[in-house]
């Protein structure tokens, strides 16, 4: 085997100069300090406010401005050069309109394109000059290279450095020079992006931060529960289908599935006319910032008890043919007492209210009508055949994973399903129990399978990854039950609670941190899980710093319907060769508000943990790869050279 991969790296590295070269280089990078990483989560398509976190690095742009300019320029001027880094092209529109004549806009030029010349050095320092080539824009390549590399400027080559200023502006390229160099600082501030779960559903614009996505430079995916159900759904899931258009219709983003996707609602929309009416319980939950008419609402109300009740006949042949799932419970439709309008759960009898029980058959209330059928083939076929769809569920299957270790951390979107004692809670799995570790490998496991056959539709990996979405020991639901019916249909409100699994009580216990980090196989001592899906309730006075460093919990509500309830709008956390930060942040208003006001969204920054010694890239992820090569690359020199 080594002799097959020592013969396939000695096609690229065919002289013994090359291969010396090669470690040289290697065995240098890897006594530079690690990059910084940027962890976000819970993102629930609030595009604009992930872009702003995105571009100013979670303040590590006006960071670097300050250390570099403080002696220089005012804090106000500080506020407006962090936004013109942040949003280049806007900003400069916005600049350019001060200016009464051409010879105070060149100055201006000249001054902007020195100081960001020197701030990308300043961002750039701890890396090779390789990696900030491709960082730099591209048409400006050799340009932007003499003007960061200058030495000689007030001597020799002063005037070689003018011309190359006097030419930019006469030549009319300032300004994509600036833009470009604006990007490239965004770019170097933060070398690796980490998604802690939960990209899709509640916001409205999820497609555009896929998007995004797909174009940076270096990411990772954690996934999270909505993020499992988008590829259910894709992976041939009809109920994980359902539960997408529910949520879609619920918070009144069927946008999403119709204008980005393409997937034509026409036929579930002619389905609810015929069958449904208004009903409170299904009136979508308005934008503040968004017109829905009177009709568009009654339309959304109509499609939302449509594909709810589809939904319910959906999930019940899944728990009848799967035992182990442990969802009998779960059967509600045949619980419903529909000539007294009353449920039995629990061994206790409830009132109905807000019912709309149309198409249900009492004697057979798992049984879809033809035309609910139709429909839902319909929307699966355009589901798995939406060309843009295909392209970020493959992305985020690619990116994506259930948990990652990274840099002695795990990361994780819901949690390490525990029992009361902080045991690895079991589960029985086709004849074979699982735990800790071994189970979010067979959950993933399974995922991987159902999305690789998204023909079969009804076999146990389809079934697995709705189970992902809402069973009681799936790491990324975490709770005993979801009572979504219970919330549309009971009024006492006693039923709605939906009891969480031990571990998000037992995570603000350190050892119990130690032994999920010795579980997977990390350093109890170094370590963190890094955690999102519950928000935290910063309002209330709930620390998202638990078990004395070990737990840090990034969900702070991103998503504008959990802000009310958190009294901020969203963590982030910053990891470099120093050590790491927690960033709370203020509600986002608009990018047109921080154009105006250069107002940034920084709340506060605390200190998670601080290194004893700047770490070094040796002793990161990317430093084992680096480690691997050098190892590779003494055996071929070995091998092929030695006398």
């Amino acid at each position: 085997m080594n002799k097959k991969l020592l013969d396939l790296i000695a096609q690229q590295f065919d002289s013994e100069e090359k291969i010396v070269t090669e470690i040289i280089n290697l065995e240098a990078i890897l006594n530079l300090p690690k990059g910084t990483e940027h962890f976000v989560s819970d993102l629930h398509g609030e595009y604009q406010a992930f872009q702003h976190v995105l571009r100013n690095g979670s303040g590590r742009v006006k960071e670097k401005l300050t250390e570099l300019f403080e002696d220089q320029l005012t804090e106000e001027n500080i506020s407006e050069f962090a936004t013109l880094v942040y949003y280049p092209e806007e900003k400069l529109r916005l600049i350019k309109n001060r200016f009464d004549n051409k010879k105070e806009l060149n100055h201006w030029y000249t001054e902007v394109i020195e100081r960001l010349i020197k701030l990308l050095s300043y961002a750039s320092s701890k890396y090779t000059r390789s990696k900030l080539r491709k960082a730099l824009p591209e048409q400006f390549v050799y340009i932007t290279e003499e003007l960061l590399y200058k030495t000689d400027d007030s001597t020799n080559k002063k005037q070689y450095y003018n011309q190359i200023f006097q030419q930019i502006i006469k030549l009319n390229q300032a300004d994509q020079l600036i833009i470009g160099l604006a990007y490239s600082v965004q770019r170097l501030v933060v070398d690796h992006l980490h998604v802690v779960g939960d990209i899709y559903d509640r916001g409205p614009e999820p497609d555009k931060i896929m998007d995004t996505l797909i174009n940076y430079h270096s990411v990772d995916i954690q996934w999270g529960n909505h993020d499992v159900l988008w590829l259910g759904a894709y992976a041939g899931s009809k109920v994980c289908l359902a539960n997408i258009i529910r949520i879609c219709a619920r918070y009144d983003n069927l946008e999403i599935i119709e204008d980005a996707y393409g997937i034509n609602l026409r036929p579930l929309l002619n389905l609810a006319e015929k069958y449904y009416h208004d009903n409170p319980a299904f009136r979508p939950k308005i934008h503040s910032s968004k017109k829905t008419s009177e009709s568009e609402q009654l339309q959304i109300t109509k499609i939302h008890q449509a594909i709810a009740m589809i939904q319910f006949k959906l999930e019940m042949p899944i728990i009848k043919r799967r035992p182990y799932f442990n969802m009998s419970e779960r059967l509600l439709l045949e619980k419903v007492d529909y000539e007294n309008n009353k449920v039995t759960m629990h061994g206790e009898k409830y009132p109905l209210q807000n019912t709309c029980f149309a198409t249900v058959n009492p004697e057979q209330p798992d049984q879809l009508l033809e035309e609910e059928a139709e429909v839902m083939d319909r929307l699966l076929f355009s589901v798995q055949h939406s060309e843009k769809l295909a392209r970020h569920m493959n992305f985020l299957m690619k990116k994506g994973s259930l948990y990652l270790k990274y840099n002695g951390n795990l990361l994780i979107h819901g949690c390490i399903p525990l029992d009361e004692k902080g045991n690895m809670e079991k589960m029985a799995i086709e004849g074979k129990t699982y735990g800790g570790r071994d189970l979010l490998d067979i959950f993933e496991t399974y995922l991987r399978q159902s999305f690789s056959q998204p023909e079969m539709t009804d076999d146990f990996a389809t079934d697995m990854v709705w189970y992902l979405w809402t069973g009681e020991y799936s790491s990324l639901f975490g709770k005993r039950e979801m009572t979504t019916f219970e919330r549309y249909f009971i009024k006492d409100k006693k039923t709605h609670k939906e009891r969480k699994n031990p571990y998000y009580y037992l995570r603000e216990n350190e050892q119990v941190c130690r032994n999920i980090l010795a579980e997977f196989g990390l350093n109890p001592d170094k370590g963190h899980i890094i955690n999102g899906h519950t928000p935290v309730k910063e309002v209330e006075g709930e620390n998202p710093i638990k078990a004395n460093g070990k737990m840090i919990v990034i969900d702070g509500g991103f998503s504008k319907a959990y802000q009310s309830t958190t009294g901020i709008a969203g963590y982030t956390l910053l990891y470099n060769s120093y050590g790491m930060q927690l960033v709370a942040h203020e509600h986002f208003n608009s990018k047109e508000e921080v154009l105006r006001d250069g107002t940034d969204v920084l709340y506060v920054k605390r200190l998670v943990d601080k290194e004893l010694e700047r770490k070094k890239v040796s002793e990161t992820n990317v430093g084992e790869e680096l480690l691997q090569q050098v190892s590779l690359l003494t055996m071929l020199l070995e091998h092929r050279f030695s006398k």
